[in-house]
């Protein structure tokens, strides 16, 4: 599986953006998807997780409520919502994809494939 994450970019605090990560090669419908981050001197962190057979999402609990993920397996692509954005959101988000895997599991160790990241940068 190939993956292209975009639509990162600057935004002041309290504003929106959509992520979006485009995938191709396998079949897309049997993938869960998952976003992780990486700031600055961190370590790679769980975002959030859609799984591949009935759209069940999973959140860490810094984004519940902010950030929403959805799938469109008829375009092989999947959304980012993020809104409420905060400073300590920035950092550079991946898109990663690991075949048929539970949402519950958060660890960025395992998730088959990666796209490069994609930035963002929220202002205070």
């Amino acid at each position: 599986v190939q993956l292209q994450a975009s639509g990162g970019g600057l935004v002041e605090a309290g504003g929106s953006l959509r992520l979006s990560c485009a995938a191709s090669g396998r079949t897309f419908s049997d993938y869960t998807m998952g976003w992780f981050r990486q700031a600055p001197g961190k370590e790679r962190e769980f975002v959030g997780a859609i799984a591949w057979s009935d759209d069940r999402t999973n959140y860490a609990d810094s984004v519940k409520g902010r950030f929403a993920i959805s799938r469109d397996d008829a375009k092989n692509t999947v959304y980012l919502q993020m809104n409420s954005l905060k400073p300590e959101d920035t950092a550079v988000y991946y898109c990663a994809a690991d075949w048929r895997r539970s949402i519950l599991y958060t660890d960025p160790r395992g998730m088959d494939y990666w796209g490069k990241g994609t930035l963002v940068t929220v202002s205070s």
